[in-house]
């Protein structure tokens, strides 16, 4: 299961730094763009933590209510982890209710937490990188927590050339 506290870091930053960068005396700045893909590293010597980041092309339902939905897919080099997969859902997701990620004929299974959803197993989620890797479009389908299942559908145009340059830059 991921560190949720390291990811609570992260989406606080991602949420400040998006549109202005500072979080506790670390600055978050955009490094490069690739397509649909923005990467994104923070200012220490050696980098803390680096990102990759999304908005879906498209949401069903297209007018529910929430904040703006994005994945990352972050790195943490002084833990050794090289790529983390979380989506923010932008609404509360229901407990003990599983998401679905799919990709051509692949899914993969998420769980949620707080606005999260997240992939359990490492291994999957190995997998999950290498078939976004391939594949041109991913979607993730999660049930809020008013029992709602939202669709996100995200482009992954771009997405090799911002983990190669994740990989150069953050480690």
């Amino acid at each position: 299961m991921p560190n949720i506290p390291r990811l609570a870091t992260l989406a606080i930053a991602c949420a400040v730094t998006l549109s202005a960068p500072s979080m506790a005396a670390t600055t978050v700045t955009k490094v490069d763009a690739f397509a649909d893909w923005s990467l994104y590293a923070d200012d220490a010597t050696p980098h803390q933590f680096c990102f990759v980041t999304s908005e879906p092309k498209s949401s069903v339902p297209s007018g529910a209510t929430r904040e703006a939905p994005r994945m990352y897919i972050s790195a943490w080099p002084q833990d050794g982890i090289k790529s983390e997969v979380s989506f923010r859902m932008g609404f509360a997701v229901k407990g003990k209710t599983d998401g679905l990620v799919t990709i051509s004929a692949a899914t993969f299974v998420l769980f949620g937490a707080n606005d999260r959803a997240f992939v359990a197993d490492a291994i999957q989620e190995l997998k999950l990188v290498d078939a976004m890797k391939k594949g041109a479009q991913l979607s993730v389908a999660v049930t809020s927590d008013r029992g709602t299942v939202v669709t996100d559908t995200y482009s992954l145009s771009g997405l090799g050339q911002a983990l190669q340059k994740l990989q150069a830059h953050c480690f």
